[in-house]
């Protein structure tokens, strides 16, 4: 496939051989010896402003002006502009009849012998073709650029998913350990349980997360493992509610997208013996799925955005812009007594 380099040099020969064939056209009709001599002296003078054309964009664009040597790129333009008319005045007075007035018919004044017409004639073609030229190197520069931002920023991206993806903090596998072995010898099949909610858990974290995308059934498993875990540290003291549509579609999301925001809701939503609460919900409206995580506030307990986002709710909305673009929504509201998370993404 072809690339926007290769589209303009395809452009610019196309470009340059209707430009070549202008002086043929013109004389096709009266080819003469002096409508042979004007055409030859045509194509020299074409020849010359294309051979400017490449040594522009070949040369001195990448060596000088995207060096930081501006002041040299644009002295060496100016004396080329200048070699150039004088070689045009050159030779079209030399293509000129020793009795008639000069042939080269490429502007009016030249043919009247006007070299301030030559001289303006050419400086303002110079400037036209050596733009044109150097617009396009700025513009691929540019493109380039955007590719290398672009590609960083996947990096970013890369990293800041990792960092999601090894949120859950080893004190919590720690702590859930400690349930289960309690829970042994008080309820051995709830203990059991556990084991299995740990099993899914941990096969998830090591394998599935390094996925770029996961099934939404399976992102969902993880997290009904993951507030079940939860639950053994908290009991009653808090009211956990789950809200899954029973019809779960098909679809691949980003893998750890909800666990950071559960996880913080566990984290600053809850304050022993205090009773607390926390709510997640998943709801698909038609080819989007919305997610709804609030969880209680309590007095003396910090929950300014910084505080409450773990690595910070700006490297979320950072992420979620990499991975959809503007195709996502994320509302955070904090309330008084509440703190609410609304997560809207593409299914």
């Amino acid at each position: 496939m072809l690339n926007k380099r290769n589209w303009f040099l395809i452009l610019s020969c196309v470009i340059w051989a209707l430009v070549f064939l202008g002086p043929y056209l013109r004389n096709i009709n009266d080819m003469n010896e002096m409508a042979r001599t004007r055409m030859i002296g045509e194509w020299v003078f074409l020849s010359i402003f294309f051979i400017l054309f490449l040594v522009n964009i070949f040369l001195l664009v990448p060596r000088l002006l995207f060096n930081g040597k501006q002041s040299q790129y644009a002295t060496i333009v100016v004396v080329i502009l200048i070699i150039v008319t004088a070689i045009d005045i050159i030779i079209h007075q030399g293509l000129r009849p020793p009795n008639g007035p000069g042939i080269g018919n490429h502007v009016n004044d030249v043919r009247q012998g006007s070299l301030l017409g030559t001289l303006l004639n050419n400086i303002i073609t110079g400037i036209l073709i050596i733009g044109t030229g150097t617009a396009f190197k700025l513009h691929e520069k540019w493109g380039n650029e955007e590719k290398l931002r672009k590609d960083a920023e996947k990096e970013q991206l890369k990293t800041n998913l990792a960092l999601l993806r090894h949120q859950v903090s080893p004190h919590f596998f720690m702590n859930t350990l400690n349930n289960i072995h309690t829970l042994i010898e008080i309820d051995a099949t709830k203990a059991q349980d556990a084991v299995e909610r740990l099993s899914v858990l941990m096969r998830y974290l090591l394998y599935d997360s390094a996925q770029n995308t996961i099934k939404l059934k399976k992102e969902i498993e993880f997290i009904h493992s993951f507030i079940s875990l939860m639950q053994l540290r908290h009991s009653d003291e808090v009211e956990v509610t789950t809200i899954i549509p029973e019809e779960i579609p098909d679809a691949n999301i980003p893998p750890m997208l909800f666990i950071s925001l559960i996880e913080n809701a566990f984290k600053h939503g809850t304050c022993y013996p205090l009773k607390s609460y926390i709510h997640f919900e998943l709801q698909l409206e038609q080819a989007s799925l919305r997610c709804i995580i609030k969880n209680s506030k309590h007095p003396g307990k910090g929950h300014s955005q910084g505080e409450y986002s773990g690595i910070g709710l700006e490297n979320i909305k950072e992420s979620l812009q990499l991975l959809y673009q503007n195709d996502c929504q994320l509302d955070i509201f904090d309330k008084e007594n509440e703190f609410e998370v609304h997560l809207r993404l593409p299914v």
